[in-house]
């Protein structure tokens, strides 16, 4: 016996446009609040993958990474990258969430602790050293099978939020006295959390000269010998969670030589 089924037009438009999405990335090309703006093809795409497209005149949301798993555990990971700093939430998940108890999280095939009652385990501020193979395990109680199951391992990786600082001293490290010399603290964020704020602090021979100020500069308008010595720079997140420090970097200030006197006569 044949069976008809009927969708809404929502239902069929969100079909299209997922089957759209399936074999293309769209594109805009120009400002989209003009006729200049037009879309077009980028590449095929032979596997599954995230895309997202623009339309002119229309804002989308942030694309979502959907995998379809036919396991009767799985281990939730963040889809976004994650970056120092960054919380970092895992959770275990049954199908039909279904209940589970002695849950268990690994890290590199080791326990994360013991079994226990938690869908969670978050760390507050993730590292580079938190980047492995994790995975979880549990018993899936009724309706489950009752029986003890595993989740396939999630590569996850902790990326580099900025590269230690490079103290560099311009117009050099050997300056003239009397001179200014400016001392720049340099590093740079990942285009993806471009609009975050780093502060910058300035140190000399152990001691703070400026502490966490917002411009990646020091200035210092007329050197003396007094300001050679051994510096270095920090950069710090605002909430102070990644702060790295500059290789230290020796200024010698060069003394103005004074002209000799000729021997009188």
């Amino acid at each position: 016996m044949a069976g008809v089924f009927y969708f809404s037009p929502a239902l069929l438009w969100a079909a299209q446009m997922l089957l759209a999405a399936s074999f293309e990335a769209l594109q805009c090309k120009g400002p989209a609040s003009t006729q200049d703006s037009m879309c077009h093809p980028e590449d095929d795409l032979t596997e599954p993958r995230e895309v997202s497209f623009q339309v002119k005149g229309y804002t989308f949301s942030e694309p979502i990474h959907l995998i379809v798993s036919y396991d009767w555990l799985i281990l939730q990971s963040p889809a976004k990258p994650i970056f120092e700093g960054d919380p970092l939430v895992l959770r275990c998940l049954a199908w039909q969430d279904w209940p589970l108890t002695q849950i268990t999280f690994y890290r590199d095939g080791a326990a994360l602790g013991p079994p226990g009652p938690s869908k969670e385990i978050s760390i507050t501020v993730a590292q580079k050293a938190d980047s492995g193979h994790y995975h979880c395990s549990a018993v899936l109680r009724s309706p489950g099978p009752g029986s003890p199951e595993t989740a396939s391992p999630v590569a996850l990786t902790v990326h580099e939020l900025f590269r230690a600082p490079v103290l560099r001293v311009t117009p050099s490290a050997e300056p003239q006295e009397g001179k200014p010399v400016t001392l720049s603290c340099q590093t740079k964020l990942p285009l993806q959390r471009s609009s975050a704020r780093l502060l910058f602090s300035f140190y000399k021979d152990g001691r703070a000269m400026r502490s966490r100020g917002p411009s990646p500069e020091f200035q210092i308008p007329t050197v003396s010998e007094a300001h050679s010595g051994s510096y270095w720079c920090e950069a710090a997140t605002e909430d102070n969670q990644v702060w790295k420090q500059s290789p230290k970097l020796k200024i010698r200030v060069q003394g103005n030589k004074k002209p000799s006197l000729l021997p009188t006569v």
